[in-house]
């Protein structure tokens, strides 16, 4: 057993010795973090973390496992409760994310990103919640990868569908964090072994999973051909940032997300670091 550091609290995580040939066609330089979130809501602005389960998996194929409540500050609705089966009571006594944030960016550290619809959602969410706390998320180079990517492009599924379509397995327990993280790794496994178009390399498959259209994280905005970035949405979708200030000015005092609101500062302030995300 480990104990980890660094404000993480008693989480607590299993360290797996060396698996041998654990994921066969899988080249690692460094660690990939697979990760999965259960939430308060599907708004990343406004709602709050309250499962994250994470699954470290190193070069020399061990595996370190971490679970953790986290108290979202606020009310959880009755229909997320309903999907991810976490109450009020069962997180009142656990810490919030700000107690748990230094020790789990020390987790993410240096280490490559994947998930199951997590360019879309969890790292997302996540980068919102170290944004409050002022940590910088993800590391600049972090290759992310999107599992769900990966099968959508292939087979057009859900987790669970995908956890059956590779795996031959009913996937029991979906939505409890870990579960989920632990199925989200024996599909990509299995997407690994199956495909031999989408790489082999962190760097080959975060090329496969990223539009390098998309700038930001809550993908308000995103490169035109011209490499200006042009608001995504709404009656300006196509129209350059710089063509309309306004525009971004109403978007900053508005209810988007902070790494939206990132870029639009760097980018009105002529910091053309408004680099991709």
């Amino acid at each position: 057993m480990l104990q980890v550091s660094g404000g993480m609290g008693n989480l607590v995580g299993i360290r797996r010795p060396h698996i041998q040939n654990t994921l066969m066609k899988l080249t690692l330089k460094r660690p990939l973090v697979f990760f999965d979130l259960e939430t308060t809501g599907t708004d990343i602005a406004k709602d709050r973390i309250v499962q994250i389960a994470v699954l470290k998996l190193h070069p020399d194929g061990g595996e370190d496992v971490k679970t953790r409540l986290v108290n979202p500050g606020m009310p959880i609705p009755a229909e997320a409760t309903a999907v991810h089966h976490i109450t009020d009571d069962a997180v009142a006594d656990k810490p919030k994310f700000k107690d748990i944030a230094k020790g789990l960016a020390e987790i993410f550290r240096g280490s490559d990103i994947a998930g199951f619809n997590s360019n879309r959602f969890d790292v997302p969410m996540l980068v919102e919640e170290f944004g409050r706390c002022s940590i910088p998320f993800p590391d600049p180079d972090a290759k992310l990868v999107d599992v769900q990517v990966i099968y959508h492009k292939k087979e057009e599924r859900t987790l669970a569908a995908a956890y059956k379509f590779y795996c031959s397995k009913n996937l029991a327990g979906a939505h409890d964090a870990e579960a989920d993280v632990r199925a989200t790794l024996e599909v990509f496994k299995e997407q690994i072994e199956k495909y031999d178009d989408i790489g082999t390399t962190p760097e080959e498959l975060h090329r496969y999973c990223n539009s390098d259209a998309i700038v930001d994280y809550g993908r308000k905005l995103m490169r035109n051909e011209k490499g200006e970035i042009v608001y995504a949405f709404g009656k300006n979708r196509g129209k350059a940032v710089l063509d309309d200030p306004g525009y971004a000015e109403w978007m900053l005092g508005g209810d988007f997300a902070e790494s939206t609101k990132n870029v639009l500062r760097r980018l009105l302030a002529g910091k053309e670091g408004a680099s991709r995300r």
